[in-house]
């Protein structure tokens, strides 16, 4: 097991990373999504993100445990992560801009938080681990 701070503290952001998928998704699932602004089909859309969110997540959890004990592979799945997050991120992007969704009375602040952590998240496990 590691002893330096550095990838503790790598491992417990990848935690905290897959705790907020996992958070998101139930609350997600809990709410109507009948707001008048919302763009056709929104529910449809979103909905089967849980799939690759929760691999995602998943691949969050196992890297910080591999880190943790020091195996390469974690290195590996923490590159996974970051690659995964940039692309899911860049969906987010193009579908809050073309519906319209990054405006402020369409919870635009919210969006653009998500892209925002997704793109940094990735962006640092790439530089971290490539």
């Amino acid at each position: 097991m590691t002893d330096n701070a550095a990838t503790w503290a790598v491992a417990a952001l990848l935690v905290l990373g897959a705790l907020v998928f996992f958070t998101y998704w139930i609350v997600w699932f809990r709410q109507k999504h009948d707001q008048d602004w919302l763009p056709p089909g929104y529910r449809e859309h979103e909905s089967p993100f849980v799939f690759s969110d929760t691999l995602l997540a998943l691949l969050l959890l196992a890297g910080a445990v591999l880190l943790v004990l020091e195996e390469p592979l974690g290195e590996s799945l923490a590159l996974v992560a970051g690659g995964m997050l940039v692309f899911l991120g860049t969906l987010d992007a193009a579908y809050f801009w073309r519906t319209g969704m990054f405006a402020p009375e369409h919870e635009g602040y919210m969006n653009l938080a998500i892209v925002v952590a997704a793109f940094a998240g990735g962006v640092f496990l790439i530089a971290r681990y490539a």
